[in-house]
């Protein structure tokens, strides 16, 4: 039904009657009466008001459609989404943890150009992470050149000394990383941080297009958006190619149950891939080798695709208290007759501390200048650098290293003066656990909410794919700050999300 709802949205005209580039009054010209440029850099808008050329064609649809007509395709959209079960956990609410991913009706765009820009850059970053994992669990060639400190290595939560001298297929620790990248003032796309433990947000992605597309039929045809359906493909492909044959390779994706935040893509992730879902529950070691319990008996597992973290994987060798691993896990692994993708240990190469050296390694690894930059980055642990945080704390953001999802995190900028002084208290009582970068404008680009377009940032979270070889499908997780103002993308923190639409020219 919902499909219905969103297929009698054919566009008519529209496209052909705007120039690239013309002129708009942000503010006064429908449907852009509330649209204000405040942000240093708007996608949609040049600063003089005039539309970028890559939105024109969705300029000209947008300024043809009736406001009650865009309302229904946002309500189409939302439906849609409410019918397939899309939705995400906040696990600090009282009231309501399950929620309906918020999802925005309008596209976010990305020229040919910038595009060849990220994927480049992601695919360098991606492999000298590599490299440097494969180091630090062998030689450790790079810690005794005294490129990145010992001690920021050894001593993070994320650092899994069990993983030391333990081969890995291709040397590819991260198969599956969620890079967050932001536009500087100058419009350039910069990496906020790596996400490589278990990331999230592909599933939405794909759900995005799915509806979106659907929404402006005609508008994305005439614009030659490239594909991102063939992820799960890709992804599985990636996976296979983990295990030493390529033929009759069984995968399964370990998920920590219905529960968990982003279980709705962990159960459509198998079914795309025509994988097992299993919980720790559903696998059993015997000898060495996995297998999963299915109703036509015990299934041996090649490959596992695990969407929890290290602490939990294995209980005989790391939370005794895991309820959601399988006892013996991390055996089979040592012995080679499973693969496990993320590899373990993988989560100090993504702490936020060592994100600050990412360009040292680059050079270091490759012999190569970084294609995309990283965000200033104050490192607390530094005593000058820790001087400068806490007498800035109103002007900057403030991040524990180890954390993700929008936790353990101070926006000076939007905090209280109660709220500046206690977190001051907490860099000064462990230092070495912050880092701190400047308070980002994040672009803004257009959204449709509650009957009017109106700007709001975003981010951009497009997915590596790593093993035998390196992809990257053309697309992104587009997430958006949906409060007017708000600099926090984070679903769990009030944030929705958007179609990413990459143009092939």
């Amino acid at each position: 039904m919902q499909q219905e709802a969103l297929a009698h949205t054919e566009d008519f005209g529209g496209p052909d009657q705007h120039k690239p580039g013309r002129l708009c009054r942000p503010g006064q010209d429908a449907p852009y009466a509330a649209y204000t440029l405040g942000a240093p850099y708007d996608e949609m808008f040049q600063p003089n008001g005039s539309v970028r050329p890559h939105y024109a064609a969705l300029d000209g649809r947008l300024t043809t459609l009736p406001p009650d007509e865009l309302i229904r395709r946002q309500q189409a959209c939302e439906l849609s989404f409410l019918h397939q079960g899309i939705t995400f956990t906040v696990y600090s609410d009282n009231q309501a943890t399950e929620r309906i991913i918020p999802t925005d009706l309008l596209p976010r765009i990305v020229t040919a150009q910038e595009w060849a820009r990220i994927d480049a850059g992601l695919k360098q970053r991606i492999q000298a992470l590599n490299l440097f994992l494969r180091d630090i669990y062998s030689d450790g060639r790079v810690l005794k050149d005294g490129v990145i400190p010992r001690s920021m290595i050894y001593g993070s939560k994320h650092y899994r000394r069990e993983m030391r001298g333990l081969p890995v297929p291709h040397g590819a620790y991260v198969n599956v990383c969620g890079s967050d990248l932001v536009r500087n003032e100058a419009g350039e796309f910069v990496v906020l941080e790596d996400n490589l433990r278990v990331p999230s947000g592909v599933s939405y992605m794909l759900a995005n297009r799915d509806v979106v597309r659907r929404a402006f039929p005609a508008v994305f045809r005439s614009m030659g958006v490239r594909p991102i359906e063939q992820y799960p493909n890709e992804l599985l492909s990636t996976l296979r190619s983990l295990a030493p044959f390529h033929e009759d390779v069984s995968i399964a994706v370990l998920t920590p149950g219905v529960f968990n935040s982003a279980f709705f893509e962990h159960a459509f992730l198998a079914r795309q891939m025509g994988v097992e879902l299993v919980e720790g529950r559903d696998l059993l070691v015997n000898d060495n080798v996995v297998y999963a319990r299915t109703t036509s008996g015990l299934k041996r597992i090649d490959v596992i695709y695990r969407r929890i973290d290290d602490d939990f994987v294995d209980p005989l060798i790391f939370r005794d208290d895991s309820a959601l691993g399988v006892p013996g896990l991390f055996n089979a692994y040592r012995a080679g007759n499973v693969v496990v993708a993320n590899a373990l240990g993988t989560g100090v190469a993504d702490d936020k501390a060592v994100y600050a050296y990412v360009p040292k390694l680059i050079r270091y690894y490759l012999s190569e200048e970084p294609i995309l930059h990283n965000v200033e980055t104050y490192l607390c642990r530094e005593e000058k650098s820790l001087h400068h945080v806490l007498a800035n704390l109103d002007k900057l953001v403030v991040k524990a290293v180890g954390e993700s999802g929008g936790y353990g995190m101070l926006v000076g900028p939007h905090a209280s003066k109660a709220e500046r002084e206690a977190f001051a208290e907490k860099l000064k009582a462990d230092p070495t656990n912050y880092i701190a970068q400047p308070t980002i404008q994040l672009s803004t680009a257009p959204a449709f909410l509650d009957g009017s377009v109106e700007p709001r940032h975003v981010d951009l979270r497009p997915f590596i794919l790593h093993g035998e070889k390196t992809t990257i499908v053309p697309g992104a997780l587009t997430r958006v700050a949906l409060k007017r103002g708000s600099l926090v993308v984070n679903s769990s923190q009030g944030g929705g999300s958007k179609d990413t639409w990459v143009l092939s020219e």
